[in-house]
Order: C-alpha cells, then structure tokens, then sequence
C-alpha cells in the first residue's frame, strides 16, 4: 500500500500518512465482486411513492462499477458541506439593543438552526446529487425508505466517517451499474 511504502522510506511525517490514507480511501475502487448488491425488492404504494422524492437510486444502462462510484463520488464531492443560508437574525424592534433581546436572539437562532439548518443541509444534497446524476446521463428510481435506509446516509448539521461514506457510496455504485431497479425512471 502506498503509505507503508512511504513511511518505511522514513521521508513523510504522519500528517502526509494521516492524508495519503485518507486519500486511498477516497479513491480506491474496491472490488465489485466483494460488495454485496443490496435488497431492492419492495411493494409500491401510494404512501411510499409521496416519498420518492427523498428516497431513490441511480442507475445508468451498461455503465461498469468503477464508472458508477467515480460518478457517484464525484456528485458526492460537489453535495459535501452545503450551507443551509440559516444566519443570525436579530429580535424583533422593542428589544434589539438589549440583554433580554440578545438573549432571546441566541436561543431563537440556536433552535432555528438545530431545527431548519439540518433539514435544509439534507434537502440541498438530496437536489444536488439528483441534478449532478441527471447530468451525468443517470436514471432515478424510487425506492422505499426501509430498503434505502441500509446503503445510503443523509448528513444534515453531522457528518458521516469517511470510511463508512465511501463504504456506502460503493453499495450505491453497485446499485448504479447493476440491472434497472423495478418500477418506472423519475427523471430529475
């Protein structure tokens, strides 16, 4: 592996290991054959359907594993570390300049970002990846939540580790360059 090489020359400090590590991982094509294909197979309702807008895959016809997680990765790359737009905003006019106004601004805007700022972190990735998919020539079929859940991460104010990002991004690659999902393509 290319760190053990790299420290065994004794020329890198650990921060270079600590990021050529980093760097593998975000990089390497693991073996389509060691990543499992996960359960698809679910009974559309009407009730599951409303929810197709946040729960769905990608796929693209006669596409290879490793295309698929590069695309899947590179749309990934481009949805990180949004900003929801949430900012401070002061209280109301009577009580702008005062303690009880700056005090009640904090908490206000604490709850609203706790709140809001998550949800709209998660929608924003959801829209990006959707576009950055579409543009790369991908289809998006819906999916129900509980067979979603297993191989796919929202991340709204908390991140995921990269190893289990990339561990998921890899089953959502899998799912890509596999056979159609049932049911019709949702577009963008």
């Amino acid at each position: 592996m290319a760190c053990a090489a790299l420290a065994a020359n004794g020329v890198v400090h650990a921060q270079e290991v600590a990021t050529a590590a980093q760097d593998d991982v975000m990089t390497a094509i693991p073996d389509p054959a060691s990543i499992p294909m996960p359960d698809l197979a679910f009974t559309s309702t009407p009730l599951i359907e409303e929810d197709f807008d946040k729960y769905y895959v990608f796929n693209r016809a006669g596409t290879s594993f490793a295309e698929a997680l590069t695309d899947i990765r590179d749309c990934d790359n481009l949805a990180r570390g949004l900003d929801s737009g949430y900012r401070y905003q002061q209280a109301p006019y009577p009580y702008t300049y005062t303690m009880a106004g700056a005090a009640g601004g904090l908490i206000a805007n604490a709850l609203m970002g706790a709140i809001f700022g998550s949800s709209e972190k998660r929608r924003l990735r959801r829209v990006n990846m959707r576009r950055c998919m579409h543009y790369k020539g991908y289809e998006r079929y819906g999916l129900a939540k509980e067979k979603w859940e297993p191989f796919n991460f929202e991340e709204g104010l908390d991140g995921v580790k990269e190893a289990e990002r990339q561990r998921l991004l890899a089953l959502q690659a899998k799912v890509a360059s596999g056979p159609a999902p049932a049911g019709k393509g949702l577009g963008l």
